[in-house]
């Protein structure tokens, strides 16, 4: 049953920014029976932000911390259903390797998650590496945790998913309108939001801007940065046999030298190569600055790591895109409410790995929104920790 606008022709909830967080969200606010209007800037699914790319990493014992791994378990159930709604398959479990020295971030990491929530996995030496995986060439002293469970999210079906599936459950969806200024004057106030069309009201705010969000939640003065990151793809030497889906695992690899790197299976055979790119490291950028021209020392240093450690991976380069990481200095999310207005929440700086959690950030959203508080566990991501933050809206 379609949702109808609230009497007055203002809202329930407003949703800025219909990228991985924000589609998600207004999915989400829709479902439970709320009038959404959704605002994006681009057109569905773009590629102009950090929700592009056809494939990102999901895995459960997660390095970042422990404090994550309910929250992902909470994801996997949502992309399932997700996809059951949609009739689209989004997730492919491929078991994932977390690979490098036994005290590296990655693999040491991990291992406290697996171990602190009882998640199965092995660990595996230098020899079971190279024999289970043959591409990877593994130095003696290298080890691996293996997380069977691990696997790719595909990025633009899932927004598109999200966007389908809260259009279907009465969402408004606005595209190419880019929002000039919003503002709750007070924590009881209603919220308006101008864009470059038309002056809207709501109940709630969903403010969702991706690596907009310097500037969106300039007020806040939350310690955002903006990371330029580029995404390759390059055809085996041998062939792409021993990278398809069922061969290949997805991969982090901490070397020690360099940020760490990370990889896929050939998710779409042949014909779409083989992805790879370093995890940080990128210039700082702006989201209306970013450089999309690839340079040849980009280039030459990815390949130095795959012809080190994935030697039949360094073939020929079939493409690369840059997108763009919005960083917190711990690298931790930002998903609150507002510290001075209740009635709008965020949703920020996710440091590079946030995609996987975007179902169920949508469902806290969509649980701050409605009632206030939620009960997914979100402490680590109070933007407070910063300090003083300003509670002005822009």
């Amino acid at each position: 049953m379609a949702n109808r606008k609230l009497m007055n022709g203002a809202y329930d909830v407003i949703v800025l920014g219909l990228g991985a967080m924000g589609s998600a969200a207004a999915y989400h606010l829709a479902a439970r029976g709320k009038q959404v209007l959704g605002l994006e800037q681009f057109t569905a699914a773009h590629d102009r932000g950090s929700s592009h790319g056809h494939s990102r990493i999901i895995r459960q014992a997660y390095f970042e911390d422990p404090a994550y791994v309910p929250l992902l378990m909470r994801a996997y159930e949502l992309w399932r259903r997700i996809e059951h709604e949609s009739a689209t398959r989004l997730l492919t479990i491929t078991g994932g390797l977390m690979i490098g020295g036994p005290d590296t971030p990655v693999v040491a990491g991990s291992l406290r998650s697996a171990q602190e929530h009882e998640l199965p996995h092995e660990l595996l030496d230098a020899t079971d590496i190279a024999r289970r995986f043959p591409p990877f060439k593994v130095q003696p002293g290298t080890v691996a945790l293996w997380e069977k469970q691990a696997g790719v999210v595909r990025p633009e079906a899932a927004v598109r998913a999200h966007l389908r599936r809260a259009a279907d459950l009465g969402a408004e969806l606005r595209f190419e309108e880019p929002v000039l200024r919003w503002n709750a004057a007070s924590s009881h106030d209603r919220v308006e939001v101008v864009s470059a069309c038309d002056t809207y009201t709501a109940e709630r705010l969903v403010v969702a801007p991706g690596a907009w969000a310097p500037d969106v939640l300039a007020g806040l003065g939350l310690p955002l940065q903006v990371e330029r990151q580029v995404q390759f793809w390059f055809d085996p030497v041998g062939g792409v046999e021993p990278f398809l889906p069922e061969y290949f695992p997805i991969y982090i690899w901490d070397t020690g030298d360099d940020p760490p790197f990370y990889g896929f299976p050939a998710m779409d055979g042949a014909a779409g190569g083989v992805k790879v790119a370093f995890h940080h490291g990128g210039a700082t950028c702006t989201a209306d600055t970013l450089d999309r021209t690839i340079y040849p020392d980009e280039v030459a240093r990815i390949r130095a790591a795959i012809a080190t450690y994935v030697p039949a991976l360094a073939g020929p380069l079939r493409e690369a895109i840059p997108c763009m990481y919005t960083n917190t200095p711990d690298e931790h999310f930002v998903v609150a409410r507002h510290p001075q207005r209740s009635q709008v929440l965020i949703a920020a700086g996710f440091s590079g790995h946030g995609f996987k959690f975007a179902p169920v950030v949508g469902e806290i959203l969509a649980d701050l929104a409605i009632t206030g508080s939620t009960s997914h566990p979100i402490g680590l991501f109070n933007p407070e920790r910063f300090g003083h933050v300003v509670g002005r809206a822009i």
